[in-house]
């Protein structure tokens, strides 16, 4: 039996998490929120946003191409529910 990578391993744990591989980010946002630096990126084909938080300011992955592991979610946004992605880990490819 072959051995299971990582990613299918956590992939099988976790039955919402999505894997995508060589994402292209459209536009990268970082802004400080009080508490961590908000990242938000846009991806080509996607209309949602995906948003994550560091501790301090990144590299700009504006036209880049990334490696993503999200959670499907919904954010509350003036009393309207708006879909986005929460991103768990990136890797900038």
């Amino acid at each position: 039996m072959p051995m299971k990578s990582p990613v299918d391993s956590t992939l099988q744990k976790h039955q919402e998490l999505v894997h995508c591989a060589l994402m292209q980010v459209n536009s990268h946002v970082q802004r400080f929120n009080g508490e961590c630096v908000l990242n938000t990126l846009m991806m080509d084909g996607y209309d949602c946003p995906f948003k994550y938080c560091r501790d301090y300011k990144y590299q700009n992955l504006e036209g880049k191409q990334v490696e993503l592991s999200y959670y499907p979610a919904i954010e509350l946004i003036a009393g309207l529910e708006v879909d986005i992605m929460k991103v768990v880990q990136i890797k900038a490819i």
